[in-house]
């Protein structure tokens, strides 16, 4: 279930570098970690799952980004149903956007609602103490990041709306805001494909974009349903620098698959789904949730990556 293509990504033979007997205090498993990097190392912020089935937020540091976690006591961000209701059943698969020009980071996040998923955000700047700003989006919708830059004055939000017809499919959208509450100018991005392809029916957002010298990069997952159930694997999107709507390359292929043992056997098999990425120069590296039972890390070359995507189609169209 690797890639059909040269191996792009390296898994760290010490995978998977995080579990739920890491955790201090009772956990069923750890997975879909957003990731950023702080003045003492890497910080992760893991999506923990509790014995009941729901999940919190909770904050594990590392100065090399790969061992001696030191992970919180207790959970740093969980649901809070009674103030926010739309976290009944817990919150899940944070994003860490770390804005240029500003001290906080802003986290998207999955809240999960009676209604369904949606997208709700808070900020932060030391990841201790975090301000909720509610959800931003009707359920169900997931998969979101803010970009670290503003566009014209405006965030911009990449999410991932259910389709409200059934054979629809599900698509990558993009949407701008001038406060990160009231967003609009909504447009898909990305289309799932149709037909056999691995990215057919179902895309989402992976980790959030990352600004290159040739334009974001974008690592998205797609969802391939078989008779045993779905495969989730990963490709590639570069998006113009100054306008995000604008598609320049989209891999055909995908470039990461599960195929190693604990990313196809876990809670959820075959799921390799990344929340964050850091990058230190030319290295980029890649926490994901494997079988959303651990957390497992994989590096390559940002050129290197440039370079493949080059070959890719030019529009994102199929």
């Amino acid at each position: 279930m690797s890639a059909p293509s040269a191996e792009l990504f390296t898994r760290f033979p010490g995978n998977p570098i995080l579990t739920a007997d890491d955790v201090p205090y009772g956990a069923n498993s750890v997975f879909n970690a957003g990731a950023t990097t702080t003045h003492d190392g890497t910080l992760l912020l893991m999506r923990v799952e509790d014995g009941r089935g729901l999940s919190h937020l909770t904050v594990a540091r590392s100065r090399d980004g790969v061992g001696d976690w030191q992970i919180d006591d207790a959970p740093t961000l969980p649901a809070d149903p009674e103030g926010h209701p739309e976290e009944l059943w817990g919150i899940e698969d944070p994003r860490i956007c770390s804005l240029e020009d500003e001290v906080r980071s802003i986290i998207a996040y999955t809240a999960y609602s009676h209604q369904g998923p949606l997208v709700s955000l808070a900020t932060t700047e030391d990841f201790r103490h975090f301000e909720r700003l509610g959800p931003v989006m009707l359920p169900d919708d997931k998969d979101a990041a803010v970009f670290p830059v503003r566009f014209g004055g405006r965030y911009a939000l990449l999410h991932r709306p259910a389709p409200t017809m059934p054979g629809q499919g599900s698509h990558i959208w993009i949407s701008f805001s001038s406060d990160l509450r009231h967003w609009e100018d909504h447009q898909i991005l990305l289309h799932a494909r149709r037909g056999g392809f691995w990215d057919a029916n179902k895309i989402g957002l992976s980790p959030p974009p990352l600004r290159t010298e040739r334009g974001w990069l974008i690592m998205y997952h797609g969802v391939r349903v078989t008779v045993a159930g779905g495969v989730y694997r990963l490709g590639l999107a570069l998006l113009d620098l100054e306008d995000p709507r604008r598609v320049l390359r989209r891999s055909d292929e995908w470039v990461f698959g599960p195929r190693e043992p604990y990313e196809r056997v876990g809670d959820v098999e075959n799921v390799v789904f990344p929340c964050g990425w850091t990058v230190a120069g030319d290295e980029l590296r890649l926490y994901y949730g494997a079988a959303d039972t651990s957390i497992a890390m994989a590096t390559a070359g940002v050129s290197e990556l440039l370079t493949w995507l080059d070959r890719q189609p030019g529009d994102g169209a199929s």
